[in-house]
């Protein structure tokens, strides 16, 4: 399995590692998922998300290239900030959902999944048709998720950039911790705000005592990719493999809104699939759901209505340490996916009534 610049240090902690997206990663700490969500709820965590991948587009061709790959309008994009995007196939259907940074005026790093790196980065070369400067950075940069209501402040320790200045789905670039060149990004994957750091990995140790020293009087603790599952499902936020994969447009994922199918995208891969299916009209959608019934909605589930006639499937599930009931999301036939809809999952051979609800879970 693959390591990050923070391995060794999980498995000190006594963290549970496990194999995800081919990388030796912490599950949990000994404190436990249960603990490690909420405090990060409440307080501040931190994730190591070193695995994620990291693209650079560079030069006069950069916006031409994203234009056509990227479902989202780069061209809105100002230098220090960021877009939440998908790679559609020809098809319409989703080959992963990133982020866009536009880092300076023709230079741009996109954020994939750390499962889809390879798959990205083949896509992306074979996208090249313009000749844009493209560099695969994954293996050149470290990156640290810093979330909860408390993480502000502690990071605000370590820097001289005003953090309270940086808004949401923007950057800065600086010194943090003493090291150079890190990109400070006011976005996170848990609903509860903080901020995210990539840095070259040799300043990995440096910044992680630094973060810890710090953020000892909030009590800050390390949080692994369990609580961070059950985080952005309370969020309402999106797994790729779960509920977004290329079985399923961007459409049907509930991300249209992401998804920009203006004359200026007239290149985009897979635009007149999408429109087509825009003017057709849809026959499934993504829908978050909350238990009525007590019961764990869990990944593969069927969903039925009233009559026990399946009309879809559960892709993410849980029962939500914070609001103490059964939460999850998945594809149900349009007619089930208008608000307060009743829909039924059945589990261990019983259907357990549920309702369709906007996400986020927790407000």
């Amino acid at each position: 399995m693959k390591t990050t610049p923070f391995t060794e240090r999980h498995i000190a902690l006594g963290a549970k590692m496990h194999d995800f997206a081919g990388y030796n990663m912490p599950i949990e700490y000994p404190t436990g998922i249960l603990e490690e969500h909420m405090n990060v709820i409440n307080g501040v965590g931190v994730f190591d998300v070193s695995h994620m991948g990291e693209f650079w587009v560079k030069g006069p061709k950069a916006l031409e290239f994203l234009q056509k790959v990227s479902s989202n309008d780069a061209s809105k994009l100002e230098v220090g900030q960021i877009q939440y995007s998908c790679f559609t196939t020809e098809q319409g259907t989703l080959l992963d959902d990133f982020l866009v940074y536009r880092y300076e005026e023709d230079k741009y790093m996109l954020v994939p999944n750390a499962a889809n790196v390879v798959k990205d980065w083949a896509w992306c070369l074979k996208q090249n048709d313009m000749g844009a400067d493209l560099e695969d950075g994954s293996a050149k940069i470290g990156q640290l998720a810093v979330q909860g209501p408390k993480a502000t402040q502690v990071l605000q320790r370590l820097t001289d950039i005003n953090l309270s200045e940086v808004p949401y789905y923007h950057f800065k670039v600086g010194t943090f911790a003493d090291c150079p060149n890190v990109i400070i990004s006011n976005t996170g994957y848990t609903g509860c705000g903080g901020f995210e750091l990539y840095f070259f990995p040799q300043y990995a140790d440096k910044i992680w005592d630094a973060i810890f020293e710090a953020g000892k009087p909030e009590g800050i603790m390390p949080a692994g990719l369990g609580a961070r599952d059950t985080l952005r499902l309370e969020a309402g936020f999106c797994l790729y493999g779960n509920d977004i994969d290329d079985q399923h447009t961007s459409l049907e994922s509930g991300l249209g809104w992401i998804t920009k199918l203006t004359d200026n995208k007239s290149d985009l891969v897979g635009r007149e699939a999408l429109l087509k299916q825009k003017a057709e009209g849809l026959t499934r959608k993504l829908v978050a759901f909350e238990m009525v019934d007590k019961g764990i909605p869990r990944q593969h589930y069927d969903i039925v209505n009233e009559a026990g006639e399946k009309i879809g499937v559960v892709t993410s599930g849980t029962m939500s340490p914070a609001l103490k009931v059964g939460i999850g999301m998945g594809y149900v036939s349009t007619e089930y996916s208008k608000l307060d809809s009743k829909i039924y999952i059945s589990v261990r051979k019983r259907n357990l009534e549920a309702k369709v609800v906007k996400p986020p879970f927790r407000k």
